[in-house]
């Protein structure tokens, strides 16, 4: 991610006026390429320019554009627009829409040979939005959530599947019901997050000691490694993809890290206490580590993920995501606690227990997505709507009175039945 300042979210609306110029230069982001290159020679990465990188007339912004153009033809890198932080949450919708046009003009001006990307990596976007990118960009695939996001960066988007969905055109949190509710953008989550850590929300006193770690700890940089440190945040990114690649990939038949590193963590020191090579050895580390263990992962841009994806579901029909963990006892991954998720087009649910004492599991999340949802009207700068978190039933961060865990058969018999359909077993 190359941004001017740290909390970008237009060309005029920054959040902190701190000018990140003297970190982003061309030795910073490509020791970040070759630290990623160093024990995966044939991956390729995805870079995420905000509007004021991709416009900034400095030599150094300068520079790393031309860079990323380079990288794209050698290694086939995805060169491509990141909205800022959160633009749903500050812009109406058509400023939103409007900037994506001009930035994917002036990628293609810069990168040359007709290029375009295949996706944009987005935070928080509209399903307004993410509709425009695919009916009048022709873009069909976006990170635009993180799910287990609540209070977090002043934002909240947590209710959503944690992975790959077509969005409905209600709230972009919510999968597709119908071909009338459908887009055709393939919304990618942008963390992979411990599923046990990310039940916290950011909001609650004295749990986020830095930067929100707490409840979204797993493959993040900023939440593992920068927080931990390198041997102890690698363990728990480990732990964290090993849910997915492991029993994961039992499960769902694939497996999925999306993962953001921003080129700031390599030189500002409020990231980075550990010393100046310290993000470089955690990405080398990282990726190296990745490859031993799991020797057919492969590392591709954003872009070719989701176009994978859409060849395997052309619609929220079939796809089934389960997963399954045993915390790994650091921080909010309670050793003593195993938690199951069940997602699907129709809904998403969480049971937990404590597998030391063997009690039963609890509902601790059921949202419906079969029920009707909406988004918050159009924000402005002046006027920002900051939580676009999709709640229903039972919500995993406990905010609510109705959030108390319950067992199964305390739902209703609506929900007991709907459950069932799709996992009897569970009854």
């Amino acid at each position: 991610m190359i941004r001017t300042t740290p909390w970008e979210v237009s060309r005029d609306v920054k959040l902190l006026d701190i000018d990140e110029s003297e970190i982003h230069t061309l030795e910073v982001v490509r020791s970040i390429r070759e630290a990623f290159m160093k024990n995966n020679p044939d991956g390729r990465l995805t870079w995420g320019f905000t509007l004021n990188a991709l416009e900034d007339k400095r030599d150094n912004y300068a520079d790393i554009r031309s860079y990323a153009a380079e990288c794209q033809k050698k290694h086939g890198d995805e060169v491509t627009y990141f909205p800022g932080y959160f633009p749903g949450m500050y812009l109406p919708r058509q400023r939103v829409n409007k900037e994506i046009s001009e930035a994917l003009k002036t990628i293609t001006s810069f990168v040359g040979g007709g290029y375009r990307p295949k996706c944009i990596i987005g935070g928080f976007m509209s399903a307004e939005s993410l509709r425009y990118l695919a009916e009048v960009e022709k873009i069909h695939v976006a990170h635009a959530v993180i799910w287990s996001q609540h209070a977090v960066d002043g934002g909240g988007a947590d209710g959503s599947p944690s992975y790959p969905y077509y969005p409905s055109k209600e709230h972009y949190c919510k999968p597709a019901q119908s071909k009338a509710d459908f887009i055709d953008c393939v919304n990618l989550d942008g963390w992979s997050v411990d599923f046990l850590c990310a039940r916290q929300s950011g909001g609650i006193e004295g749990t986020t000691p830095f930067n929100g770690a707490s409840s979204r700890r797993g493959v993040g940089p900023i939440e593992s490694y920068c927080e931990l440190g390198l041997e102890m945040g690698h363990y728990s990114v480990m732990h964290t993809q090993s849910l997915h690649f492991d029993r994961g990939f039992e499960l769902n038949g694939f497996g999925w890290i999306p993962n953001i590193w921003e080129a700031q963590l390599v030189k500002k020191p409020e990231r980075n206490d550990w010393g100046d090579k310290f993000i470089l050895q955690a990405m080398e580390k990282w990726v190296g580590d990745t490859k031993k263990r799991w020797p057919d992962v492969q590392f591709i841009t954003f872009g070719e993920y989701g176009e994978i994806w859409r060849k395997h579901y052309p619609n929220n029909e079939k796809w089934n995501y389960r997963f399954e963990e045993k915390g790994l006892g650091i921080g909010n991954s309670n050793g003593n606690e195993e938690i199951r998720w069940f997602m699907n087009k129709s809904f998403r649910l969480a049971l937990l227990r404590d597998w030391h004492k063997n009690t039963p599991e609890k509902v601790i999340d059921f949202t419906r997505y079969d029920l009707p949802a909406s988004e918050p009207a159009d924000p402005s700068p002046e006027h920002p709507v900051k939580d676009w978190t999709l709640m229903n039933r039972i919500n995993q961060k406990g905010l609510r009175p109705q959030d108390v865990p319950v067992s199964l058969k305390d739902l209703s018999a609506e929900d007991q039945q709907l459950i069932a359909k799709y996992y009897p077993e569970l009854f």
